[in-house]
């Protein structure tokens, strides 16, 4: 009797542990089924920052899901990626990258993760185009007559930055390059300083995102000579474009796109592309990226990816060339 219930038992236990093997948790539920984190690997209140709350707060209605911004600024934006690297491949933590994905992988010798290998790109959310801006009191009316002051005095002029290695440093670079004028590099804690010492007239020129420039621009503090995209930006429409103003083919943007750790599922990766890609169609966002001097221009998760891998390649070359390093 006793070891024929015992069998029982042993039966019972052992169909126990493989419905508990093989059946499907029973708490399973449909993704997003908890609150969505995008990392700012930026300080709050700048253009990344206000990218990722627009679009955030966008996509949060549509899945009704609270999306948490998380600032995680430093490192030239390596703490806030390399946090993202390292979390859950669960789609409950994305970053929302600019340049830097793509020129850190140069400028960086000991780079703790690699933005190609770690990372599974998502969506592209549009770019801003830099503004080259002079102080008002600066003798140059266009471009041109900037280039051509800068080719006559070699080495008088120079150029501020928000940090070495930053969009507008590799930029710069590239535009001297282009337009075969020198200048010396001035690298500053922030864009707010080097502005500051712009308009003051103690340093030359800069090529800075919209954001900050448009300001002064409109305040008349600051002289805008050029755009640095294929079109004129809304919020400045009397600015030329780099092409308009002589030099043809330049082009420097501040971009801004969606990467998740790179063993994601493919799955929860569409499902945000499509959630991102559906945000960026709303009038309301699209309205209020463009006010920011943002062009709208999304890429799906393929294209973004492809252009990571450009973007990579082409600073690449500049940071070799100019001999840039990080500090």
């Amino acid at each position: 009797m006793q070891a024929w219930i015992l069998k029982i038992a042993r039966s019972a236990a052992a169909a126990f542990v493989a419905t508990a093997l093989f059946a499907p948790p029973a708490h399973t539920q449909p993704y997003p089924s908890k609150p969505i984190k995008i990392v700012v690997p930026f300080a709050a209140g700048g253009a990344v920052d206000v990218v990722a709350r627009v679009v955030g707060q966008r996509v949060s209605e549509q899945v009704n899901q609270p999306v948490i911004v998380d600032n995680k600024p430093g490192g030239h934006a390596n703490i806030g990626a390399d946090f993202v690297a390292k979390a859950p491949p669960d789609g409950y933590t994305l970053l929302l990258g600019a340049n830097g994905l793509a020129s850190n992988m140069t400028l960086h010798k000991n780079l703790p993760f690699d933005t190609l290998r770690d990372f599974a790109p998502v969506a592209a959310v549009g770019y801003a185009p830099l503004v080259f801006v002079v102080p008002t009191g600066s003798p140059a009316k266009t471009l041109q007559e900037f280039i051509a002051m800068a080719r006559a005095k070699p080495g008088a002029f120079t150029y501020g930055t928000a940090a070495a290695g930053g969009s507008g440093h590799l930029a710069t670079e590239l535009l001297k390059s282009e337009a075969r004028f020198d200048a010396l590099h001035v690298p500053y804690k922030g864009g707010a300083p080097a502005l500051t010492d712009l308009m003051g007239d103690r340093i030359s020129f800069m090529l800075i995102n919209p954001l900050e420039a448009a300001p002064h621009v409109k305040s008349g503090r600051l002289r805008a000579l050029a755009v640095s995209s294929s079109k004129r930006l809304a919020m400045l429409p009397d600015v030329p474009t780099f092409k308009e103003a002589g030099i043809a083919g330049f082009e420097a943007t501040v971009w801004w796109g969606f990467v998740v750790p790179a063993k994601t599922s493919k799955e929860i990766v569409t499902r945000l592309q499509s959630e991102i890609l559906k945000a960026l169609e709303n009038d309301g966002v699209r309205d209020k990226l463009v006010s920011l001097g943002a062009v709208v221009e999304p890429m799906d998760s393929a294209r973004f990816g492809t252009f990571l891998a450009r973007e990579i390649d082409t600073w690449a070359r500049v940071i070799k060339s100019a001999k840039i390093t990080e500090e």
